[in-house]
């Protein structure tokens, strides 16, 4: 059988169990699609601040089609203590045209997602376009192991099932930060084909792989993984993949793997269930392997690893990821002078105000301005700035070369 090399090492006790597990939560995953409802007991703290929400009303509704800017989907996930750096990510990305689905780890308590969700139902822009919802029960997991690939389809699911018609979905952790305006990012990919996905990837060279079991699969709290004795050999029923674990994926790829209609999403889910740093691995995998969306990908993340402290002063750490031309950045550690740099100086957002744009009520959170972004103007309007145009000519760089698979069809 094609799957023997791989299936082979499900003999010992540890990766039987993983496989196990990852067989229950592809079930899972798969079931937030196929249900009909979404239970407010087990996520929400209320209408419309659950991950059930209802769609923003028809005033506030982002048009689409041509001529109209893209909209995005935001995963933004923490653990214990990141309230503030999730808030503080949420107001930098924010944009009335996109969707925001906000998670809190099973290592955070009920207080502080409790503390979350009245934080979203307190400001007045979330209030008014109904886009940002809070899971209310964190998911167990251990972003070394295949339970944070698992944590990253379920919210993929969710916004399925409660958002717009979204066209991509970015995934944040509560240490990355945006280097450009939602403004910059819209008007960016304005242009761009929707079913493009900007994935970092490369063929693994690794012949053999450390075995893991991964426990938050199986439980509700946060456990270190677990390791193995044994190593894994290459498949040879399908080529590993492997790169940046914060790709940009189209809703056309996103449904392919929360739906599984071709059984490789679930069957990578299966196989990689016991591997170190899954996320690393699962969605290069599965878009190397389809045949229907390997042509489709953009070999680059449009992402920029945060420089270290160490021999670099403020002002060239700064420059180096502003100059990068890229959409986000991560990690960042102890970095408030670098954070407050960026919001100043790039994203023009006062302090503990959202992002200005062009969405902004006319003389409110103006470029310049420190007055603070007022609802009521055109969510389909944005501008571009300096980071929007150096961004745009990364994104053109890569979708006219050989960076880009199929851009031309």
């Amino acid at each position: 059988m094609a799957h023997s090399s791989w299936l082979a090492t499900c003999g010992s006790p540890w990766s039987a169990l993983a496989t196990l597990a990852a067989l229950a939560t592809s079930l899972l995953v798969l079931s937030y699609v196929s249900s009909s409802l979404v239970h407010r007991a087990a996520y929400g703290y209320g209408d419309p601040y659950g991950p059930d929400a209802e769609s923003p009303s028809a005033a506030a509704a982002p048009k689409k089609g041509p001529g109209y800017p893209p909209v995005f989907a935001y995963y933004i996930t923490g653990g214990h203590g990141d309230f503030v750096r999730v808030t503080r990510l949420l107001k930098a990305a924010y944009h009335p045209r996109n969707r925001y689905l906000l998670h809190l780890d099973a290592g955070a308590g009920a207080y502080e997602r409790a503390r979350l969700a009245s934080y979203v139902r307190s400001e007045r822009a979330f209030l008014e376009y109904g886009n940002v919802h809070v899971i209310g029960r964190g998911d167990a997991l251990d972003g070394r192991g295949p339970s944070a690939v698992a944590a990253a389809l379920r919210g993929a699911a969710i916004l399925l099932r409660v958002g717009a018609d979204w066209d991509w979905l970015v995934a944040l952790g509560a240490a990355d930060y945006p280097l450009v305006t939602q403004d910059d990012l819209l008007h960016a990919f304005s242009s761009v084909p929707r079913d493009l996905n900007f994935i970092d990837h490369r063929a693994d060279s690794e012949s053999h792989h450390v075995v893991v079991v991964d426990q938050n699969l199986l439980q509700s709290t946060n456990a270190e993984l677990s390791f193995s004795s044994g190593r894994r050999e290459k498949p040879d029923a399908f080529e590993l993949f492997r790169g940046s674990p914060s790709p940009i994926l189209s809703r056309a790829f996103v449904e392919h793997c929360v739906a599984a209609p071709d059984n490789l999403p679930r069957t990578l889910l299966m196989y990689f269930s016991n591997t170190m740093d899954a996320a690393e691995f699962y969605f290069q995998t599965v878009m190397a392997n389809s045949p229907r969306l390997r042509n489709s990908t953009v070999n680059h993340s449009v992402r920029f690893d945060v420089p270290p402290p160490q021999g670099m002063d403020l002002r060239s750490r700064y420059d180096a990821l502003v100059g990068s031309g890229a959409a986000f950045a991560g990690r960042f550690g102890d970095d408030e002078a670098l954070l407050q740099r960026i919001d100043e100086e790039v994203l023009r957002r006062p302090l503990d105000g959202v992002t200005p744009g062009a969405w902004c009520a006319a003389g409110s959170g103006e470029e310049g301005s420190a007055a603070e972004c007022s609802v009521g103007g055109d969510i389909d309007a944005v501008r571009q700035g300096a980071a929007g145009r150096r961004l745009a000519s990364l994104i053109s760089g890569l979708v006219g070369t050989g960076a880009c698979d199929g851009c031309k069809s």
